[in-house]
């Protein structure tokens, strides 16, 4: 499943609207209970947060188009409805294709200001969410307080992080890519996203977390608040070894062979962000006149 996860993933960053069509036929949903009434469903793309109650059916991004269908069977197993709220926690399609298949089926899409310009700079109007937020977003439903949380040039510049207050589970949205997944992170940097941003995110979520706290990443397995903890070590290890270097005046190629991310790389190498790929991208975030 997860080398599965990772060739779609691929797919899903490089491929937005019509383009990420594809042939999904041997994908198959599954599910694994993040605490009562909150699922996180499996695909292809990225992780699906599912909350339901006697009031609505919540879902926190929504993977492909083509995996409409399947989605809406599994939330109908789940749940015996069918979903009314969706939130994308960023614009890129492996979280967002399904928005129009579901907004034609009656949800309700929501998402951050800069999803809905960024999906409407593609080439598929109809999947932009038509409720947007600023700062953030809360939901009162089904006896539970959802937040919606906006993070600045992190990600992407469009990201969010859902808490599910009484539930206590945090989806992180690509915020956070855990272990299993077995790559590197992806920072959008052409999507408004920077690795202080991330570590300013990643910080965020850790002090809205507790010892007790679900989380559900954007891609890999159901972690806690310790793998959020060492997630952000991961990164501020990197990006500091990576400015020391850019202070003494190494270039990017000089800095990639010095493997300042090698010690992470035996859990999470051979993933399609690869070690030297991530580096170059840590090196470009913090030369970049963005920021």
């Amino acid at each position: 499943m997860i080398r599965t996860l990772s060739l779609v993933l691929t797919a899903g960053l490089a491929l937005t609207g019509a383009q990420a069509q594809r042939n999904f036929d041997n994908i198959n949903i599954t599910h694994e209970e993040a605490a009562p009434g909150v699922w996180v469903l499996y695909g292809a793309g990225g992780n699906i947060g599912l909350h339901s109650g006697e009031d609505a059916v919540f879902l926190v991004d929504d993977q492909f188009a083509p995996l409409t269908e399947k989605i809406q069977l599994k939330v109908l197993e789940l749940t015996g409805k069918s979903p009314d709220f969706v939130l994308n926690t960023h614009f890129h399609g492996d979280h967002s294709g399904g928005n129009e298949n579901l907004g034609e089926a009656g949800a309700l899409i929501f998402g951050h200001e800069n999803v809905r310009a960024r999906i409407l700079e593609g080439d598929n109007p109809a999947s932009a969410p038509v409720v947007t937020f600023s700062d953030r977003q809360s939901f009162h439903i089904n006896g539970e307080n959802v937040r919606a949380h906006h993070v600045h040039h992190a990600h992407t510049d469009s990201d969010s992080f859902v808490h599910f207050e009484n539930a206590n589970v945090i989806h992180t949205g690509d915020l956070m890519f855990e272990e299993s997944l077995g790559s590197f992170p992806f920072i959008d940097l052409q999507g408004g996203g920077s690795i202080d941003g991330v570590i300013a995110a990643l910080e965020k979520m850790v002090e809205t977390a507790d010892a007790n706290t679900v989380v559900i990443p954007g891609h890999g397995k159901l972690t806690d608040r310790e793998g959020m903890v060492a997630y952000h070590a991961m990164l501020e290890d990197i990006r500091d070894k990576v400015q020391a270097q850019i202070d003494r005046g190494r270039s990017k190629e000089q800095i990639v062979r010095a493997r300042p991310a090698k010690r992470y790389a035996g859990a999470r190498q051979g993933g399609f962000i690869s070690e030297d790929r991530f580096v170059e991208t840590v090196y470009d975030s913090l030369t970049s006149s963005d920021g």
